[in-house]
């Protein structure tokens, strides 16, 4: 019996070692090497080289002239990355019905000289709560606002949006996106950051 107990550390051990340090350090080494951008999370600087945030995650944004991410069930005010959830609520619930009609509301009430349909994604969660990106189409209904708030053409507000547009990955995985913070960070190097 000792022999087998002794057998069983010995391969405990030399699996925690294996798998516990060496694998992980040869894998972010080799992330490193590789993507090295993406291995540190994808961190996104303004023009002064300030982190504002990562490429990976939706944050706030309230002001009128910026894009806004989609709703956020991520936490108790949303945009909470260490608690990366949806709301989960079933297409019947009368809770998620409740908020997506105030959501909706309250985009009508910001957005007025937008087009009628508001795009679904922008009254829906995703499935984290932290999904940093929008169809090109939901971040061009917000254009009125923005432009509005920045006091400029809301066709040079649509031109810096179409000119965020990431295409399909690899050419056919996905559809065509634009990173919201990636957006409001190209909207602030083309007409300043926004007073209201």
């Amino acid at each position: 019996m000792q022999r087998e107990l002794v057998i069983a550390l010995r391969a405990t051990l030399a699996t925690l070692v294996l798998l516990g340090v060496v694998y992980p350090l040869a894998m972010t080494g080799l992330a490193q090497a590789l993507a090295p951008k993406l291995a540190d999370g994808s961190l996104v600087t303004d023009e002064n080289g300030q982190v504002v945030g990562s490429a990976l995650i939706a944050q706030r944004f309230t002001k009128a002239g910026y894009l806004w991410p989609r709703p956020s069930a991520a936490g108790t005010d949303g945009w909470d990355a260490t608690a990366s959830s949806g709301s989960n609520f079933g297409t019947t619930s009368q809770k998620l019905h409740d908020r997506a009609a105030a959501e909706a509301e309250r985009l009508r009430a910001a957005n007025p000289d937008a087009p009628q349909a508001i795009p679904a994604e922008l009254v829906a969660a995703s499935g984290s709560g932290l999904d940093p990106h929008l169809s090109p189409e939901a971040a061009l209904w917000q254009a009125p606002r923005v432009a509005r708030a920045r006091s400029v053409d809301p066709d040079r507000v649509r031109a810096v949006i179409e000119s965020q547009v990431e295409p399909r990955t690899l050419g056919f995985l996905g559809e065509p996106r634009v990173n919201v913070l990636l957006v409001n960070l190209a909207l602030d190097r083309q007409f300043g950051r926004p007073s209201e």
